[in-house]
């Protein structure tokens, strides 16, 4: 036996399913990315507002959500949440790929979590001069913020922002535990068949690796072409 054969992850029915898991993985960050930072937006909006009750339940949510460990957040959503429902949805759900949807919800809660935080504190970065002269022309609170001052913070955040999209794209792999066939869960699959450790497992750290470098390269050229400029 070859000491490395890398054949097995780059062709035929092995190869295949890790490719599969790749593109699982790669559907559940893009989705999960996209609803953290619509949820993230309004957190940080939430979390603003001039009415107490709001920004309790933005900081109730967030400081819930951040100090409990994805893993625990993957666990409940799919063993725990489907338990408080009649036992007919519960059946459904689980026909339908619930374990895909579990992680989508936990991995998009608990990005927007952290985004959360980044975006408030890009808001509040950009100078009150600014809020004053919004007003000051006539735009009430949510034009104010659409057209001057998420602009500008949005371009404050950028740095941050990408280390959570980063952190994300990793999360991606702890949904194995609720058995959604991502990258890692197909992986073992891999492995547990060949026993080939090193190719599976090099081929799935190309992946991760090569992901998280697209993702930075496309970060530095967004920063390149719109730097931050003092408020």
């Amino acid at each position: 036996m070859p000491l490395f054969d890398f054949s097995i992850v780059l062709s035929g029915q092995y190869h295949e399913m890790l490719v599969g898991g790749l593109w699982l993985s790669l559907q559940l960050f893009a989705v999960s990315l996209v609803t953290a930072l619509a949820l993230a937006l309004a957190l940080a909006l939430l979390r603003l507002s001039a009415v107490t009750p709001l920004r309790w339940l933005g900081a109730g949510f967030v400081e819930t959500v951040r100090n409990v460990p994805l893993l625990a957040h993957m666990l409940l959503w799919y063993f725990g949440v489907p338990e408080l429902l009649p036992d007919a949805i519960k059946e459904w759900l689980y026909a339908q790929r619930f374990e895909a949807i579990a992680a989508w919800i936990a991995l998009s809660l608990y990005a927007a979590a952290f985004m959360a935080e980044d975006m408030r504190s890009g808001i509040r970065a950009v100078s009150a001069v600014q809020v004053e002269a919004a007003r000051a022309l006539g735009f009430g609170f949510l034009d104010a913020m659409r057209l001057v001052i998420l602009p500008q913070a949005l371009r404050i955040t950028v740095a941050p922002l990408i280390s959570q999209t980063l952190n994300l794209w990793k999360n991606t792999s702890i949904a194995t535990v609720i058995g959604a066939a991502e990258l890692m869960y197909q992986s073992a699959q891999v492995e547990s068949a060949t026993f080939r450790s090193a190719e599976v497992l090099l081929f799935a750290t190309a992946s991760y690796l090569g992901v998280s470098l697209l993702i930075t390269a496309l970060a530095g050229a967004y920063q390149r072409r719109h730097p931050v400029r003092a408020a």
